[in-house]
């Protein structure tokens, strides 16, 4: 009967968001517009003539590691398993075979992936159950968010050292605005200002607020608390919410994630206080944000990742226009 992994938390991972393979990438995108067939060419050569020699993490890697383990709590051995990686990589089966070996190497229990030799491979994301794609392809990321098949996020460089996370409890750090909720909030914020904002959000804090992009994660990451032994700060499983609001806004988050029967397990309403330096107490193996201005101070320390908005997304063509019109501003500067 074949496996349904409907139940499991699926994470989808490319190659590049488990392993630094930096090295290659970079000897790949410096042919690839001028001479594709050299540029694949000699991609192909270095990835075998070293494929023998270990790599070192990526930023996904500590994140897997610790939810792999999670799969010593399996009751039954031959139910779905409680957590699933998938390696999902544009190699084709021959390059990718370092990547396997590495694997191998590690004794991860990784047992399915997908080499589509340079194609997309978000096609397969449905049919493997994914749940969350980490990936460092933007134009990957972006398909996913506007076709809305699961959660989806660019992982940022590799942070100095994970040796600091705990890999027999896993912890989540999210922000809330087009990550946890949708873009409707944020917009006001950027549009009408910050008064706007907190006058929007607390008329309104009984009203639900929309389900963003990386929702329907968090509300299974919730369910799988349930299953999972220990509850409160014993659980193997650990949810915070890391967003700039602060009152009067706070009280819409937390009713919603009730009317959604969510429960997380900490919250920081930071009122525009530095992200990072919460996030270096809190040590979540991933932090997700949509602004860089949050991500980059935190991403030395801790691995993080970015989540875009929709193409079709106001807040997308917000800051295109904003991106133009300064860039006006300094060529008009400029003597």
């Amino acid at each position: 009967m074949p496996l349904d992994l409907s139940e499991s938390l699926v994470i989808g991972i490319s190659a590049t968001a488990l392993f630094d393979l930096s090295e290659a990438d970079k000897i790949f995108k410096e042919k690839i517009d001028k001479d594709p067939e050299t540029a694949i060419e000699e991609y192909r050569k270095y990835m075998l003539e070293n494929e023998d020699k270990p790599l070192e993490d990526g930023t996904g890697m500590p994140l897997v590691k610790a939810l792999l383990n999670l799969n010593k709590f399996q009751k039954d051995e031959e139910a779905a398993p409680i957590v699933e990686v998938i390696v999902m990589s544009r190699n084709s089966p021959e390059t990718g075979f370092r990547v396997l070996n590495e694997i191998r190497k590690r004794k991860l229990k990784i047992s399915r992936s997908a080499f589509t030799a340079g194609e997309s491979n978000v096609d397969y994301l449905e049919a493997f159950y994914v749940d969350l794609f980490l990936t460092t392809s933007e134009s990957d990321a972006q398909k996913i968010v506007d076709s809305n098949v699961c959660a989806a996020a660019i992982v940022k460089a590799p942070p100095k050292s994970s040796e600091h996370l705990d890999e027999n409890q896993v912890r989540f750090a999210f922000d809330a605005d087009a990550v946890i909720f949708n873009e409707e909030s944020e917009l006001i914020n950027q549009v009408d200002g910050l008064p706007s904002f907190h006058k929007n959000e607390d008329t309104k804090q009984n009203i639900p607020l929309t389900m963003g992009p990386h929702a329907n994660l968090l509300i299974k990451l919730s369910k799988m608390q349930e299953r999972l032994p220990g509850r409160i700060e014993f659980s193997p499983v650990k949810l915070a919410i890391m967003t700039a609001r602060n009152s009067p806004a706070e009280m819409r988050v937390i009713k919603t994630l009730r009317d959604w029967n969510v429960y997380v397990d900490e919250a920081f309403f930071l009122g525009g206080l530095q992200k990072s330096r919460f996030l270096k107490a809190f040590k979540p193996h991933i932090f997700f944000d949509d602004q860089d201005s949050h991500l980059d101070p935190a991403s030395g320390d801790i691995p993080s990742a970015k989540v875009l908005y929709p193409s079709h997304s106001p807040l997308t063509e917000l800051i295109k226009n904003r991106k133009k019109a300064n860039k006006n501003k300094k060529t008009n500067s400029l003597p």
